[in-house]
């Protein structure tokens, strides 16, 4: 019977899913931000991971969110309120402020004012300008009436500018030779609010020089074959490893703030900014809670910005049926939708979406479609085309569609990137037939035995055959529309009853394949093994709805005995699961336990044990044994005592080893204990002849 290979037939066309599968970030972001950003005790562990959980929740749109309020405010304030908070934690407190709107006091923005003026008056180091000015600018926000204003603004910019490189790159300090993109972009950032928070206004050739910068470092951007563009750290000595992500958002932060404080337009090609956004949609969904922040963030900036507002063109299906079997493909009953979205998934404006062109990849001057205008769906917000033409057959496409926007004023605010190119899946049933199996005699090739095969259904042939004849297959392949289909995959396969394989790639000339198998010229392959062979044929396409992987039958063949020197069959491979699975279950009959005595006979045999040691201190008793002769002096007295816990310890180490001990290590024991018993046993033995030879001298 006919049965799908799984996935041994590649089906399925894998496709950039910035482009082609693009859809609303909001839906499928939600679930994950609640999952990576989750409270422990109701507060983050820092401020900065605070902020970071309550932008993407903001930007998300996430109402059920984890409240983190109260625990969070207590330590705004305590940030705000203590002399000795780092910049960072103050420029942090006030983000998480501007999102929770705290209850704070007047006389803390006074108070943390001056500190902040100071320091960026004064600062030597790229992150002091960029926290100090920072916070200066969000106090602006918070607290309209406290002044915050610059007054050598055009000093601290030309401060700041002293760290730059020639490549558009910057330096963290004066002391730091290497430079950072990442850095670049905090610059950038920093720059936008010291002209924010100018008290007058700078001069603008400064401006422009900064803009200039901008320029310079999307000349170091890199590029996807996708179209997507990123930026990517190249400092070896950096204290952060900041990896694409966070520095092409580092850059997109910089550049659409600084956008917003500059009258005049940054040049920047539309395709880079489309690139980026293609970009941070490409990564899918991070893991990390950093990089999810960062691409929600950048999608954010992008989304609003004065730059170009980047228009993504998405095809929710880029798989085509003409046979329309599987509904999974008909969306709506259009054939085939085309979305236009901003970065975050919001409607586009009035425009149309013109299919300039369609053809094959193999033959890609020949085109299909030219120059067809999508009907619009306003209530579904989707571009669609109802049926394809009729010359458009299975195989390979490209699609290419072009934005229009309506009103010539959104040319200049939103990024369309001209021409997208769609790869375009048109799939089909395809007709198998002419299919037959046949046994050729080798010399005349006259069929001897001939089978005709139904593919797709069940088939079960039983041929056989010797070394001196051939196996022929042959079968048609054609499109829905009657043409030529070449698959990817068209091989048959011989099994041999071993477990040996053989596989043949079947030819084709133009609908007609075929393959003839010369036994003769076939043994050595085949190792001289005789018997039985499981005939198996694949046939297979991405565009081929009807791909079968079918077993045919069996071919029994007699081939001749191997010569001495002929080669061997390989081993076969073990399957892991005979090979560690259970065993086979062993039944064991243990032997019969042998008779016992008596529990009678077994307690006198006890008593005559014990009764030997009973006799040994009576007999004690008997002569007068006592402790007269025990030394009394304190060194004699502990090497007696120690003799005898010795001689204690030897007895135990005896139970032990009649217990739970073996021989090997009783032994060692024992020979440790022997050594300290020869020494205090010497030591108290001559005590006691001193003393005796002193008392027959008295």
């Amino acid at each position: 019977m006919a049965r799908s290979p799984g996935g041994f037939l590649v089906l399925v066309l894998v496709l950039t899913i910035s482009i082609h599968h693009a859809v609303s970030i909001l839906n499928s972001h939600q679930p994950v931000a609640l999952e990576l950003f989750s409270p422990e005790n109701g507060s983050f562990g820092s401020l900065e991971e605070s902020y970071d959980a309550l932008r993407t929740f903001q930007i998300l749109g996430i109402e059920k969110k984890p409240d983190i309020s109260v625990t969070t405010c207590k330590l705004v304030l305590k940030t705000l309120g203590s002399s000795s908070s780092s910049l960072k934690d103050l420029f942090y407190a006030f983000k998480v402020n501007g999102i929770l709107k705290c209850e704070i006091d007047e006389e803390v923005f006074e108070g943390i004012k001056s500190r902040l003026q100071s320091i960026s008056n004064d600062a030597s180091s790229l992150l002091d300008f960029y926290y100090s000015i920072g916070s200066l600018a969000l106090i602006k926000e918070q607290a309209s009436h406290v002044d915050v204003l610059l007054t050598d603004a055009d000093g601290i910019v030309q401060s700041i500018k002293a760290l730059s490189q020639s490549d558009g790159r910057w330096r963290y300090s004066s002391n730091n030779p290497e430079s950072s993109t990442y850095a670049a972009g905090v610059a950038f950032e920093a720059l936008s609010r010291v002209v924010a928070l100018a008290s007058s206004e700078i001069d603008q050739s400064r401006i422009d020089t900064l803009g200039n910068d901008i320029v310079k470092l999307f000349d170091s951007i890199e590029k996807y074959d996708d179209g997507a563009f990123y930026f990517d750290e190249k400092i070896i000595d950096a204290r952060e490893n900041h990896g694409p992500l966070s520095t092409t958002a580092s850059v997109v932060r910089g550049l659409t703030a600084f956008a917003d404080v500059t009258s005049r337009k940054l040049n920047i090609p539309e395709d880079k900014i489309l690139g980026l956004t293609k970009y941070f949609l490409s990564v899918g969904i991070p893991g990390d809670a950093k990089d999810f922040f960062n691409q929600v963030d950048s999608l954010a900036c992008l989304e609003s910005n004065r730059v170009s507002i980047p228009l993504i063109l998405s095809l929710p299906a880029t798989v085509l049926s003409l046979t329309k079997n599987d509904q999974l493909k008909v969306i709506k009953s259009h054939l085939m939708e085309v979305k236009v979205n901003t970065a975050l998934g919001s409607n586009a404006p009035p425009l149309t979406v013109k299919l300039l062109q369609a053809s094959s990849s193999s033959s890609k001057n020949a085109f299909v479609i030219e120059n067809q205008e999508l009907k619009f769906d306003p209530e579904n917000a989707v571009h669609f085309l109802d049926a394809l033409p009729k010359n458009i057959d299975v195989g390979n496409y490209v699609f290419v569609f072009e934005i229009l926007l309506h009103d010539p004023e959104h040319e200049k605010i939103y990024a369309t990137g001209g021409e997208t190119r769609v790869p375009i899946l048109v799939t089909g049933v395809t007709k198998v037939d002419m299919a037959e199996i046949a046994i050729l005699d080798s010399d005349l090739g006259s069929v001897e035995t001939k089978r005709k095969l139904e593919l797709g259904g069940e088939n079960a042939v039983s041929l056989s055959a010797n070394h001196l004849q051939k196996l022929r297959l042959s079968f048609q392949l054609a499109t829905p529309f009657g043409h030529a289909f070449k698959p990817q995959q068209a091989f048959i396969k011989l099994k041999h009853e071993s477990k040996v394989e053989h596989l043949f790639v079947v030819g084709s000339s133009g609908k007609e394949f075929a393959i003839i198998l010369d036994f003769l010229g076939l043994v050595e392959k085949f190792f001289y093994l005789s018997g039985r062979y499981d005939i198996e044929l694949t046939v297979g396409d991405a565009v081929m709805e009807n791909s079968f992987l079918q077993a045919l039958g069996h071919v029994e063949l007699d081939l001749p005995e191997p010569p001495e020197n002929a080669p061997r069959p390989p081993l076969q491979s073990v399957d892991p699961h005979s090979r560690y699975g259970p065993k086979a279950e062993i039944a064991h009959i243990f032997r019969a336990p042998d008779k016992r005595p008596p529990e009678q006979l077994s307690l006198a045999f006890l008593g005559l044990t014990i009764l030997p040691f009973i006799i040994f201190l009576v007999g004690l008793l008997r002569l007068g044994v006592n402790l007269k002769n025990f030394p009394t002096s304190v060194v004699p007295a502990t090497f007696a005592i120690l003799f005898h816990l010795g001689l204690a310890a030897v007895l135990l180490l005896y139970v032990l080893f009649w217990w739970k001990l073996d021989l090997f290590t009783t032994l060692k024991y024992l020979g440790f204990l022997g050594v300290f018993l020869v020494f205090v046993g010497h030591r108290i033995l001559s005590h006691l002849a001193s003393a005796s030879a002193k008392l027959k001298s008295a």
